[in-house]
């Protein structure tokens, strides 16, 4: 029998069925909740570099639905975006075309904020996984309409360096979120990070020292998660994560 690719393995928190989402763009679905709105926005960022033959894109993936489904329950506009983090042929070789990710992910961004049904001056990224390089940008550089940064499990600097030269990706040196969020300070928007206990030890420690440069961060802290544990991590501990975030989402929009 084969074994359910982990992108497409149950969200583990229950939710209800959300109505189906506007197609904003090809690549851009936007789910609304009931009334008049306009509503507060969360763009869910998904993880990669992910290869182009998955058969289903990240919109379509169950995590994200889950997600979608309790924030749009809770009364909030969710934007999913398939964005292109792939790894193309670069002049240096291989390399994680970040440019062309930040790029869709801005062009969603613009599309939703300025959608009637949205309120373009409340916008919070959530962002999961290799995603999280892709914060560097709105740390550095805040949009007075970002009111908050969501990282679950993030990559938040490049692996690069620790691996031998055969596995070396390259990536553009702007998306270096530690330090970015140092270069920051104060003026970076409320971080919410959701920190794995059992993350891969070099990427935890990419963690560590974004919370060291950071001038604030909340931390949701899952002792006995691992890496992708809303799919992989069946327990109550990552449905109080979860519920725990969402809250935190709502919050911060208000």
């Amino acid at each position: 029998m084969n074994e359910t690719p982990r992108f497409l393995r149950p969200f583990v928190a229950d939710h209800p069925d959300p109505a189906p989402p506007v197609q904003v763009a090809p690549n851009l679905d936007l789910y609304l909740p009931d009334g008049p709105g306009p509503h507060p926005l969360v763009l869910l960022v998904h993880g990669g570099p992910i290869p182009d033959d998955l058969g289903v894109t990240p919109r379509g993936w169950p995590v994200h639905i889950g997600y979608a489904a309790l924030l749009h329950a809770a009364g909030l506009a969710v934007g999913v975006v398939d964005h292109r983090l792939r790894v193309v042929d670069g002049p240096d070789g291989p390399t994680v075309d970040a440019v062309t990710s930040a790029a869709d992910v801005a062009s969603a961004s613009a599309l939703l904020r300025a959608h009637p049904s949205v309120d373009g001056t409340r916008v919070a990224y959530w962002v999961f996984s290799g995603g999280g390089l892709l914060a560097a940008d709105w740390l550095r550089e805040r949009p007075g309409w970002l009111r908050a940064i969501l990282l679950s499990y993030p990559l938040l600097a490049t692996p690069a360096p620790h691996l031998p030269v055969a596995d070396r990706l390259h990536l553009d040196p702007r998306f270096a979120p530690i330090d970015a969020v140092a270069e920051a300070g104060a003026a970076a928007p409320p971080i919410v990070l959701t920190r794995v206990g059992r993350e891969r030890p070099l990427l935890a420690g990419f963690v560590e020292q974004f919370v060291a440069a950071a001038s604030s961060v909340e931390i949701i802290d899952l002792p006995d998660g691992q890496h992708a544990f809303d799919v992989l991590d069946d327990t109550d501990q990552s449905r109080q994560a979860i519920h725990a975030a969402v809250a935190r989402a709502v919050e911060l929009l208000k």
